[in-house]
């Protein structure tokens, strides 16, 4: 089947169509049922699909419903030099076509003095949000004896958290934020042992790890309209000394327009015994039923 067909001029004459010859309108109300993603790449056909998938109509059901609290969000962090621009030194305005606005939330956010950070999916503009260790309490955390901080590039924040040995072990977390309507997921992002690089090649020191399998890790999870979750979790060294993602829980968000107060935590109080080598990295909201590629996820 051909891109083009025939039809009869009004002088009585037989003529060829196109794709190019499509009404924009139309072409836009077809672009409303691909993800962004396709959007983009059938606007390479021709004027019309550019000119379409370039257009308010298409990109504002792709938005998150409170996209403009998100997008205030990022023009702040862009001010202030924390957030992404547009890639090309220009900055973020809250008067940029939907196409713009969606595309600049696809980049991460910083926000809460850089300790935490927020980005949509760019297939299906779900949030994602990660919590650093640093925006969390650690118990002892300042006591060197027990906890260090790593500088890594294994974290997006550049930075973990590493226990050496400790009898208690007690990691409090809090966020407040407008969530679009949906669920979600929360995990906690760690790793048994020390990743290091040496000579180009990602190494793993697992001295420290042990105390993890006598008794489970317990995580927990609240939030302000008292949804509740605990899981349980023995924790176990990866086989090739790689990070974890560990599913405390998830939780249903019904309006967008009212912030959402999560409370999170992960604690192994059983002093019968030390633990240690553990990495807290942060916690990490996915929508629900999302799995980053290549993550290792750890479900009950």
């Amino acid at each position: 089947m051909g891109a083009g067909s025939s039809i009869l001029g009004a002088d009585g004459e037989w003529g060829e169509t196109s794709l190019g010859d499509m009404p924009e309108s139309c072409v836009a109300a077809v672009l409303l049922y691909l993800d962004p993603p396709e959007i983009c790449q059938v606007a390479r056909l021709n004027r019309a699909f550019r000119g379409a998938a370039s257009a308010d109509c298409v990109w504002a059901v792709k938005l998150p419903a409170n996209y403009r609290y998100l997008a205030a969000l990022a023009a702040a962090a862009d001010d202030e030099g924390r957030g992404e621009g547009d890639g090309n030194g220009k900055r973020f305005s809250l008067a940029a076509t939907k196409k713009e606005i969606y595309a600049r939330l696809c980049r991460p956010t910083l926000f809460d003095a850089g300790r935490k950070e927020f980005w949509i999916l760019k297939n299906k503009g779900g949030l994602c949000i990660s919590v650093s260790s640093k925006a969390m309490t650690i118990t002892g955390i300042d006591d060197r004896r027990y906890w260090s901080h790593l500088a890594t590039e294994e974290s997006r924040f550049h930075s973990v958290a590493y226990l050496q040995q400790i009898w208690w072990l007690e990691v409090d977390g809090e966020l407040e934020f407008c969530f679009p309507a949906g669920s979600y997921s929360l995990f906690f992002h760690l790793h048994l042992g020390r990743p290091y690089r040496r000579m180009g090649r990602r190494l793993c020191a697992t001295e420290h790890v042990h105390g993890w399998d006598v008794t489970p890790t317990r995580f927990q999870l609240s939030t302000s309209d008292e949804q509740q979750v605990t899981s349980e979790y023995y924790l176990h060294l990866h086989e090739q000394g790689g990070w974890k993602l560990y599913h405390v829980g998830d939780f249903v968000v019904s309006n967008s327009d009212e912030p959402t107060k999560l409370k999170f935590s992960m604690m192994q109080i059983d002093c019968t015994h030390m633990k240690g080598g553990l990495c807290v990295d942060s916690v990490f909201i996915y929508p629900k039923g999302y799995k980053p590629e290549k993550a290792n996820i750890v479900c009950m």
